[in-house]
């Protein structure tokens, strides 16, 4: 396997999570998601030319001309991005408190309609900057999202998937659990499961995560750094949380 260029967190997994984006999907992303932000624009500049975003806090925010929660209790949300405190082995994740949630050690911003978006949009992509145990938890301290749906009620997610520096997890809804789908050059299955919490079953299989490139990184510290600052997408993180080329 050839050597991954040097790049830090955030160019990382913006680059794996560019690779999710396919041409014509409408995709959002929150308010303070500049990763998925910045993967959404180099999927555009890339393969995903035709695809539309919903980018709060930017130009983006109302290209398609609907909120996108009225989107995905449509069923016209391809995919959505979220970043939990905590996210356990079923699929449930926190922003809400840590701790009891009567008497918490600390409060969270909460999930804004989060919730609802983790039942509606068709696929999800569930995204951390660390990848320990204090993130990856047994159980959550509070459940902000479940993927847990009772057999009668709806759900259009098709796909739930988990990126982190380590690696990247699929959610498996027959198993009702997270399976461990790669890991990230540099790391090994053992290092993904010394620093999960919950077990991630059979690992002595699983392959490599494809390396990212010098074009990856190049188009992203060029083309979408430029295009964030010019549509004040995020401008203070593109001039500092993407290296310039």
């Amino acid at each position: 396997m050839p050597d991954m260029p040097e790049c830090n967190v955030s160019e990382l997994l913006s680059v794996l999570i560019s690779r999710e984006v396919n041409d014509w999907e409408t995709c959002a992303c929150g308010a303070l998601s500049q990763i998925p932000a910045a993967g959404l624009l180099l999927a555009e500049a890339t393969h995903a030319p035709h695809a539309q975003f919903i980018i709060r806090s930017s130009a983006y925010f109302d290209q398609v001309g609907y909120d996108m929660h009225f989107l995905a209790q449509r069923g016209q949300l391809d995919l959505f991005f979220i970043s939990g405190i905590q996210i356990d082995q079923e699929g449930n994740f926190n922003l809400h408190v840590i701790g009891d949630a009567d008497a918490p050690d600390m409060r969270l911003p909460g999930a804004y309609g989060t919730a609802m978006l983790y039942y509606t949009a068709k696929r999800i992509i569930l995204f951390r900057t660390e990848h320990t145990r204090r993130t990856f938890v047994e159980k959550v301290d509070f459940k902000s999202g479940s993927l847990q749906t009772p057999p009668k009620v709806r759900r259009n997610t098709e796909g739930v998937k988990v990126i982190t520096p380590m690696a990247i997890m699929d959610y498996d809804f027959k198993a009702g659990r997270f399976k461990l789908t790669s890991v990230n050059p540099g790391y090994t299955a053992k290092d993904v499961q010394d620093n999960t919490a919950f077990d991630l079953g059979d690992i002595s299989n699983v392959e490599m995560t494809k390396p990212i490139t010098a074009e990856d990184l190049h188009i992203l510290r060029t083309v979408v750094r430029e295009r964030m600052i010019e549509t004040g997408t995020y401008p203070i993180f593109a001039k500092e949380g993407l290296l310039p080329a």
